[in-house]
């Protein structure tokens, strides 16, 4: 039997899932660009976020706060957003490759999905001593597990306080 017959099914399983995967991302880009933003970099970050969390609807003042404090956290941020998603657009690149092609390229772009992810998921902008919590029962990481646990509204201390070990 010829090599390329035992291929086919493999290649036509590629396409479906790439067609699948691109359908899925287009569906999500216009929801997100429907909503309230008020310029067109706050609405390339909302459609990239769209875009990494899965979501096609995200919290508008919740948006407009992280993004305000990514901007203050790097003037860059706006350009750079903006140019992440002319680059999905453009190559038509699948949600979860995105991040392994841009770390494969060595893209100055390869932290913005990071630092994206990390304000929607965990509610924090920025790193270390300039860290900032802006979002804690309204991260993504509390909404999308609150149909089965219940996490406190609150912290218990100061940011980072549950890693140090007890004394």
């Amino acid at each position: 039997m010829p090599d390329n017959v035992l291929d086919a099914p493999a290649v036509t399983r590629r396409c479906l899932l790439a067609s699948l995967l691109t359908a899925y991302t287009a569906s999500l880009i216009p929801w997100a660009l429907a909503q309230p933003v008020d310029n067109a970099d706050q609405g390339a970050f909302l459609a990239i976020s769209a875009i990494l969390a899965g979501r096609q609807s995200l919290n508008a003042q919740q948006a407009k706060r992280l993004y305000d404090a990514l901007k203050a956290d790097d003037e860059g941020f706006p350009k750079m957003a903006r140019e992440l998603l002319a680059l999905i657009n453009d190559r038509k690149i699948a949600p979860l490759e995105l991040q392994q092609v841009l770390d494969g390229e060595k893209s100055p772009l390869a932290g913005v999905p990071r630092k994206i992810a990390t304000a929607w998921f965990l509610g924090i902008v920025g790193a270390g001593a300039k860290a900032r919590c802006l979002a804690y029962e309204t991260a993504l990481n509390a909404i999308i597990v609150s149909d089965v646990l219940k996490p406190p509204t609150y912290a218990y201390g100061v940011y980072g306080s549950w890693t140090a070990k007890p004394t």
